[in-house]
């Protein structure tokens, strides 16, 4: 909770006791770096990603990556690029529907991230996720000209 509503300092607080685990998911397989991710905190994202065991691209029980759940978010342009600085993330790594951050970005209108992820070699803008659909045509679906004309 304290990750996914921003509390720093809580977080330092309760990552100071030995018997807390930074990466330990919820029933729904999310971490508390998802909920930072989600939520755009990118103090408690620093924060927890300074912790070795806190795996950056560990998915949750739907296969979403805490860089797909900034993708989705408004504004969390910073979480993502924090994300993305790690080796371990993979920028187009798709979840259990086969869809990727560029996906959650596009089809929330979210060109700041769309721009970030195309600008990864390893992004494919055109990868579909399992029902065929591309994140040209999940942005032509939100009607958000900016994003389409990026893709």
């Amino acid at each position: 909770m304290a990750a996914e509503e921003g509390h720093e300092g809580v977080v330092k607080i309760l990552l100071g006791r030995e018997e807390v685990n930074p990466d330990k998911p919820d029933d729904d397989g999310r971490t508390p770096l998802s909920y930072a991710a989600s939520n755009g905190h990118e103090g408690v994202a620093k924060i927890l990603l300074g912790r070795e065991e806190v795996n950056p691209d560990r998915p949750d029980n739907d296969g979403r990556t805490p860089l797909s759940y900034a993708a989705a978010s408004y504004g969390c342009e910073g979480v993502v690029k924090i994300l993305l600085g790690r080796k371990e993330v993979n920028p187009d790594k798709p979840d259990n529907d086969g869809r990727t951050p560029l996906s959650y970005a596009a089809s929330n209108g979210h060109e700041g991230v769309a721009k970030i992820l195309l600008g990864r070699e390893e992004v494919n803008p055109d990868r579909p996720d399992k029902y065929g659909r591309t994140p040209l045509s999940l942005a032509v679906k939100k009607g958000d000209e900016r994003v389409v004309a990026l893709l």
